[in-house]
This record gives C-alpha cells, sequence and structure tokens, in this order.
C-alpha cells in the first residue's frame, strides 16, 4: 500500500516539474557571454576568473547532449542555431582580440571539443570551416607564444578528421583570399537574420522558423568554389604553416606532438587530397625550407669527429646526447640531423605522390642548391665540412625515394662507362676529392663511398663499377680460360705478370703448390688467399703459435657483414657466372672507371701514405669485395686472370707497390710489402680540426715489434688464413689494422662461386 503511494508522488511531482528547454539555456549560455563584453569594464581581469569558461563548457554539454536526443545524422536546434548565428565566427574574432586576457586559450580550447565530441560533420560548412581558417591564422605567428599546447591540440583534431575523411583538406587548406571571394556569394538563402544585430540574433527562434530552417537546408555543406585558385603561399598562415611554427617550439612535448600531427596529415590515402596537398599547399616548401633554415643556422666550420659523435640522431628525440663533449655548434647540428631524419621519415609514410614531391624538393633546395656549390667550393674547410654532412645525411636516410634522389645528385642519370675526356661531373670531382693533397679531405670522400656502397640502390654500384666492368675487356682476348688454377701456378707464366707494364723486378719467392681441387672449389679459394699471403714478407708476419690474435671474432664478424650484403643486393637478380667470351670479338680499350682508377693509384702509393688513410682505402676496396658479382670478383680478387695488355688489377698493383731496392734489412726487392717491414707511417697532417679517428671498418687487435730501429706494427698470423677462410668464405674490414703489411688480411679475397 505504502509503495503504491509513493509511486503516485512521484508521478504527480514529474508531471509539475518544467521541463528543460535546450535551446533557450543554450542561447541563455550565449548571451551571458556576450552581456560580458557589454557590461564589463574591467580589462585586466583573466578571462579564467570570469564565467566565460565556464558557459562555454555548458554551451558545449548542452551540444553533446542534443545530439545523442537526435536520430543519427540529424541536427537538433542547438546547432542550428550555433550554425546560423555564426557564433564561432564571433569567439575567433574575440579569441584575435585577446579580451579578456587568455581569452584565446579558451576559443581554442572550445572549438578542439566542440570538432571532436560532436558527431555531426561540421567542417564542410562555411560557418564552421571560415573560423576554424581564422583561428589557424592566430596561432602561430609568435613563437614560444603562451597559446601552444591549445593550438597544437587544435590541430590535432582537425588532423584526425582529415585522416577520417581526406575531402576535408580543401575545406581546411583553402586561402584567405577565397574565404574572402565567398563571404557574400555562398551564404544558404534560409538564413535572413544573418546580418541582424547581435541582440537580434541572441533571440531563440520560434519553432516554426526552426522547421523552415531544416526544411530550407541550413545544414546543407557549402562547397568550396572550384574557379577560385587556392592561395598556397608560405606566407599565408593555415595548417601547414601553423603546424611548421609549432614544430619549432622550445617545448619538446608541442614540437613532437605537431611533428606527429603533420605526420598524419601527409599520410592521407587519398589520391585526389594528396595531390591538392602537393599542388595547391605550402607543405613541401615550408618543409625543406626549415631544413635549409637549419643548415644555415649551423657553424661555416664542423669537425668531422664531431659530427660523428651524432650519427644516429632520431627526430623522436632530436636533441644532442648529454654524455657527449660539447662543441660549438652541438645544438644547431643535432637540431638539423633530427630534422633531416624526421623529412626522411616523413617520405617514408606519406602518400606516394606527397613523397616524391617532397623528396625532390629536399634534393634541389638542400642538396644542389645549398650542399653542391660546398662540395664544389676552393676552401678545404668547407668542402670538408660539406663532405662530413652529406656522409652524415646518407647514413641516416632510409625512404627509397630520397635514396632515389640523392643517387641522382651524386651519380648523375647515366649509367654507361665512363672516358677520361668526359666532361667532369659531380661525382668525378667527389672522386678526385679521394685523392686530394689534404688527406683529411680524401679520408672524408672516401668515407662518403663508404656509405654510398652500403646503400640498398643496384644504380650505385653499376655506375661506379659494373657498366665498366661489363663485356670483360680487361681479358685478352684469343687466350683459352684455364680449367683450373694449379695450370697457373708458375710465376713466370701468371697472367699478372703480363699486364704490358715493366717493373724491373722479378719475384723471388715461388708460392708451394697448392693440393687437388676440391668438388667444393675449396682449393680455389686457398689458392687466391696464398697468392695475396705470399705478398706479405716472413718479418712482417706474426707467429703462428701466438695465442689470442683475436681472428675467431674478425671470421664471425666478416661473415656477418656478407649475409647482410647478399641479403641486401638478392632482389637485383644478379648473375651467379661469368659470360663466356666470345674469341671472335675485336678487342677494345678498357677504361676501370674514375673510381677504380682512383683505389688503384692509391693502392700503388700505400707505402708513402699515412696509416689512416691507408685504412680507409682498404676499407672501401673491402665494402666493393663483399658484393657476389662474378665481375667484381674476377676483377678485383682473381690474380690469376689474363689481363690484357696495359689493363691493371687489384692483385698486379700490389705486387708493384713496393721500392724495387728496399733498405738492408727488409727481406727481398719487389711486392707491397717487401718493404713494410722498416716502413714508418707518417701522421695526417691536420686541416684545422682534430686529428681524423680511425675508420670503423678495419680494425684488428695487433701488435707492434721494432724492426731495423722502429717501430712497426705486426700482422696476425698468416699461416691459419687459408684454412680459416674454407669455415669463412668472405673478407671483412673487420678490425684496426696494425701495419702495411695488414692490407693482405684486409684485402685476402674469397670468391663464392669457386
Amino acid at each position: 500500500m505504502l509503495s503504491r503511494l509513493g509511486a503516485l508522488l512521484q508521478e504527480a511531482v514529474g508531471a509539475w516539474e518544467p521541463s528543460i528547454d535546450l535551446l533557450e539555456a543554450f542561447v541563455e549560455h550565449w548571451k551571458g557571454i556576450t552581456q560580458y563584453y557589454i557590461e564589463s569594464t574591467d580589462e585586466d581581469t583573466p578571462a579564467k576568473k570570469t564565467d566565460i569558461p565556464w558557459r562555454l563548457r555548458q554551451m558545449l554539454d548542452i551540444l553533446v547532449y542534443e545530439e545523442r536526443q537526435q536520430a543519427a545524422g540529424e541536427a537538433g536546434p542547438c546547432l542550428e542555431y550555433l550554425l546560423q548565428h555564426k557564433i564561432l565566427e564571433t569567439l575567433c574574432t574575440l579569441g584575435k582580440a585577446e579580451y579578456p586576457p587568455g581569452m584565446r586559450q579558451q576559443v581554442f580550447q572550445f572549438f578542439s571539443k566542440v570538432l571532436a565530441q560532436v558527431q555531426h560533420p561540421l567542417l564542410h560548412y562555411l560557418s564552421v570551416h571560415r573560423p576554424v581558417q581564422k583561428l589557424l591564422r592566430l596561432g602561430g605567428t609568435v613563437p614560444g607564444s603562451l597559446t601552444e599546447k591549445e593550438e597544437v591540440q587544435f590541430t590535432t583534431v582537425l588532423c584526425s578528421k582529415i585522416q577520417q575523411d581526406p575531402a576535408l583538406l580543401t575545406y581546411i587548406l583553402e586561402g584567405k583570399k577565397t574565404v574572402a571571394r565567398k563571404k557574400v556569394s555562398r551564404e544558404p538563402p534560409a538564413l535572413p537574420g544573418e546580418m541582424a544585430s547581435l541582440k537580434d540574433k541572441d533571440q531563440p527562434p520560434s519553432k516554426t522558423s526552426d522547421t523552415v530552417s531544416c526544411g530550407a537546408g541550413v545544414l546543407t555543406p557549402q562547397l568550396p568554389a572550384d574557379t577560385e585558385e587556392p592561395d598556397g603561399g608560405i606566407g599565408e598562415n593555415n595548417l601547414i604553416t601553423s603546424l611548421i611554427g609549432l614544430c619549432k617550439s622550445k617545448k619538446g612535448r608541442v614540437a613532437l606532438k605537431a611533428q606527429e600531427n603533420l605526420l598524419l596529415l601527409v599520410s592521407v590515402a587519398s589520391q585526389a587530397a594528396a595531390t591538392y596537398l602537393v599542388q595547391s599547399s605550402p607543405c613541401c616548401p615550408a618543409i625543406v625550407k626549415h631544413l635549409c633554415q637549419l643548415y644555415q643556422s649551423m657553424p661555416t666550420f664542423l669537425d668531422p669527429a664531431d659530427i660523428a659523435t651524432l650519427e644516429g640522431i632520431s627526430w623522436r628525440l632530436p636533441s644532442a646526447p648529454f654524455d657527449e663533449a660539447s662543441f660549438p655548434g652541438k645544438e644547431a647540428l643535432a637540431a638539423f640531423l633530427g630534422w633531416f631524419d624526421y623529412c626522411d621519415h616523413l617520405i617514408m609514410e606519406a602518400h606516394t605522390v606527397v613523397a616524391d614531391a617532397l623528396a625532390k624538393a629536399v634534393a634541389e633546395k638542400l642538396l644542389v642548391e645549398t650542399l653542391q656549390p660546398q662540395l664544389l667550393h676552393v676552401s678545404e674547410q668547407s668542402l670538408l665540412t660539406a663532405t662530413a654532412l652529406l656522409t652524415a645525411l646518407l647514413r641516416q636516410l632510409r625512404s627509397p625515394a630520397l635514396l632515389q634522389e640523392a643517387v641522382t645528385f651524386l651519380l648523375g642519370m647515366e649509367q654507361q662507362p665512363a672516358a677520361l675526356e668526359d666532361p667532369c661531373t659531380l661525382c668525378v670531382h667527389l672522386i678526385r676529392h679521394c685523392d686530394h693533397l689534404s688527406d683529411e679531405i680524401s679520408i672524408a670522400t672516401l668515407r662518403l663511398f663508404e656509405e654510398l656502397l652500403q646503400k640498398p640502390h643496384e644504380q650505385i654500384v653499376r655506375s661506379l663499377i659494373l657498366c665498366h666492368l661489363e663485356g670483360r675487356l680487361y681479358v685478352v682476348r684469343g687466350a683459352p680460360e684455364p680449367e683450373s688454377y694449379e695450370d697457373t701456378l708458375d710465376l713466370e707464366e701468371d697472367p699478372y705478370f703480363t699486364d704490358g707494364l715493366d717493373t724491373g723486378f722479378q719475384p723471388t719467392i715461388k708460392p708451394t703448390p697448392a693440393p687437388a681441387t676440391n668438388l667444393d672449389g675449396k682449393t680455389a679459394v686457398t689458392e687466391i688467399v696464398n697468392s695475396f699471403l705470399c705478398l706479405v714478407p716472413e718479418e712482417a708476419k706474426t707467429s703462428a703459435f701466438l695465442e689470442e690474435t683475436g681472428y675467431d671474432t674478425y671470421v664471425h664478424d666478416a661473415y656477418g657483414l656478407f649475409q647482410e650484403c647478399s641479403s641486401r643486393v638478392a632482389p637485383w637478380g644478379w648473375p651467379k657466372a661469368l659470360t663466356p667470351l666470345d674469341p671472335h670479338e675485336p678487342e677494345r680499350p678498357f677504361f676501370e672507371g674514375h673510381f677504380f682508377r682512383m683505389l688503384f693509384d692509391r693502392m700503388s702509393r700505400i707505402l708513402e701514405q699515412p696509416y689512416s688513410l691507408n685504412l680507409q682505402v682498404t676499407s672501401v676496396l673491402s665494402r666493393l669485395a663483399l658484393f657476389p658479382h662474378p665481375l667484381i670478383h674476377e676483377y678485383l680478387l682473381d690474380p690469376y686472370i689474363n689481363l690484357a695488355p696495359g689493363c691493371r688489377s687489384l692483385f698486379s698493383v700490389l705486387v708493384r707497390a713496393g721500392p724495387p731496392d728496399p733498405p738492408p734489412g727488409c727481406g727481398s726487392s719487389g711486392g707491397i710489402l717487401q718493404g713494410a717491414g722498416c716502413h714508418c707511417f707518417r701522421p695526417v697532417p691536420p686541416t684545422g680540426s682534430s686529428p681524423v679517428s680511425l675508420p670503423a671498418s678495419g680494425r684488428a687487435c695487433l701488435r707492434a715489434r721494432s724492426m731495423t730501429g722502429g717501430e712497426s706494427p705486426v700482422l696476425t698470423s698468416s699461416q691459419e688464413l687459408p684454412l680459416a677462410w674454407h669455415s669463412h668464405p668472405t673478407l671483412f674490414p673487420g678490425r684496426e689494422l696494425g701495419s702495411i703489411s695488414s692490407v693482405s688480411r684486409h684485402l685476402c679475397p674469397w670468391r663464392p662461386g669457386l
């Protein structure tokens, strides 16, 4: 009985409870905000201490609650009122005036929450995307502004909406001129009171007018004009320039979030949106402009060793490591490398249209217009810094599109064999820098080519090496090719003594005959290795009984490098065997190419060069020998080929590198290492920087011993090399080699096809 009475009382109370009119409450809160500007005279009170933030939150809650009560796809009266009376436009004007102080922050927050929480699509409407454009122009104008946090939240919402609907990109990125042109002509005809005073706009419309407004198409999206060209200039603030400005923020979280938003924007899936982003927005020019500005902010001269300390820096953590020693320009260098890494990541993740356009812009503005003049500069300091920076950029480069542009910039488009009389290209200039008078410039440029050879791009190997070796013009025509290397063991008949060069000396040591060739070809590999080891004088060899030589680790690391190189070149479809020579084909002159010519010239002067330079030269040769191509293995590593007259190979150069008449106590005459026992390397003369660090490749733990009154590093035992090469078929620039005699170990050949 009592429960029934309680239910009746509740029904009675509910019947008399007045229903809340959402539209009336919404209008009341909006009138409260406008009334503040009419009545308030205090210009110093912050906005957060007024009732404006509370009223904006109430308006947002009403819009969200109303939408939940409506059927899907329908707009309620409050949303109609928001659009019809241009509340967002008015708020944008109040935020621009920054009255009361801090009002701009409140406007950014309200815009972000309305666009994020209201599920009804809003950005298609002129009364929404026009104030959004105006609000974007308010942000990013002052570095370090107080509204950076709110601005980045606002751009996050916009980029998320564009990612969901790429068609919105054209609405948000429209230029200022387009919006002004459409101000009068693009408004819906069902809004007769839009130009009324603020007091008239605040009055809630009648039920009839609400129904008419809905039927007249108040919420019909306003499409951008097709006849007006959007203003894509960099000077016009829009979403792109706002994001770029936020990426420059000193606040790490703000900058990182802005970069993530820009990454989200360029990865739109729509072909039309990506094309619009490239052709009608300042996206690519603005990104590359900031990259070039960061480059110009660095000091004119940077030590290559200092540049190497910041290798591997990421755009997600662009600040310089704290554990590294400080040097002038460290922060500027870290910022530049971090932004370049970000550009590379953008190109990897962006739509193909955007990626290609951004890669071309980076190549044109940074590589061609900025770096190339310095690479051709006569100043050694400028040349050294530019070369070291380019090497660092190549090391960070991962995107295929940007790698293609970098390869085209360095090597050109042509893949035909070069000739001595060809015009001097940038590639030829850089190859000549490998043989520069300054040893530091030579080492830096050799490192550049070593880094280039490690990139997964076939054109690099083809342009530098393979295009000159195709056709095997270095092999004498008409001579039968031996079926086994055992047929050519007699040094008096060895082909590397028949290259047409008179040296004035003859070898004094004949290698011991190799055992019979096995089915797996291991003996042939041993013969090749022993041929190179015969160049090492006995005085420069370490005892075979010396323990802890580090050779096992050397072999393990070398095998890993070879596997990595083989997997990288596997998609290129290289042949497994050589193409047989046509004995009737007429002989043509052979030119090994500028790159091999430079390397062979350097190797011929190996006893006259500094130790660090020799290490870098052999390191580059080792990188070449890792490539599993039969032409490279034959020309570079096979000492038994029948060279055509006037042609050189690596082995023939090494044989003639030694002095004909060595000083007493240095062993027999001839050979690259016959005089190595008494050779003392000269140091690298500095060119205004710290001593050049030794290359990462080609390092081993070796001892030094005194020979003929001087200290000379000693090679690890060579007697164990031939046996070890059976289990490890590769060569490796693996550790720090200790002397000129280490070149033999550094260049020990391997031919997988044998």
